[in-house]
């Protein structure tokens, strides 16, 4: 796997490690909505940045190319 892939993974872990986090805070009645949000989206726009890497990758092309998407872009997409 390469370097970079590997920091979108190590963020991706932090990121997911935090959103459990703001659920068990949310479960004590101590919601955080504007940083969950936040979270899941930075979430959605790694995962993005990771699915395109390895698109280019697969069709030959240089992975470092590609780049995280705009939020408007990505929190359209369907899970």
């Amino acid at each position: 796997m390469a370097e970079r892939d590997e920091q979108v993974f190590d963020t991706i872990e932090r990121l997911v490690d935090e959103e459990h986090h703001l659920y068990e805070r949310e479960a004590l009645g101590e919601p955080e909505h504007e940083r969950l949000r936040a979270v899941q989206l930075e979430l959605d726009r790694c995962w993005d940045l990771l699915r395109q890497r390895r698109a280019r990758r697969a069709a030959g092309e240089e992975p470092d190319d590609a780049s995280a998407r705009p939020e408007g872009t990505v929190e359209g997409y369907l899970q």
